[in-house]
């Protein structure tokens, strides 16, 4: 890799870190009903099944690869799908934003706050939630 080429990445990543606080912090107030500054499970949910119905265009109560596209990687969506059928249905979907959800809380008190959604399990958890 050149000098150049080096020099465009570390930039890009230097924007990337600059804009995450803000990106996080705006998702967190998304989710955050009740504006107590963190999310719980049952917000998480929520917000989940309102993105489920929304990203279900065909309306045929499933989520295939292609309507969950930059959400979810090709493993992640095998390991989410038990029943091999290749699509999630909402519980499924459901089940994986709680896995992620407690993933991104690894003090267990129940709630992710704008600094964990800004750590490794957060961000992937917003990724399925943006």
């Amino acid at each position: 890799m050149s000098l150049r080429q080096k020099c465009v990445l570390a930039s890009i990543g230097l924007i990337l870190i600059g804009t995450s606080p803000v990106w996080s912090q705006g998702l967190l107030q998304a989710l955050d009903p009740d504006k107590d500054g963190t999310v719980d499970l049952a917000e998480a949910k929520d917000a989940a099944s309102k993105l489920f119905d929304k990203l279900d265009r065909d309306h045929d109560g499933t989520l295939d690869r292609r309507e969950l596209r930059g959400r979810i990687n090709g493993s992640d969506f095998a390991a989410a799908n038990p029943d091999n059928d290749g699509t999630l249905d909402k519980n499924e979907f459901l089940a994986l934003v709680e896995k992620r959800f407690k993933a991104a809380d690894p003090d267990n008190e129940g709630t992710i706050d704008a600094k964990e959604l800004k750590a490794a399990a957060g961000r992937s958890l917003t990724r399925l939630l943006k």
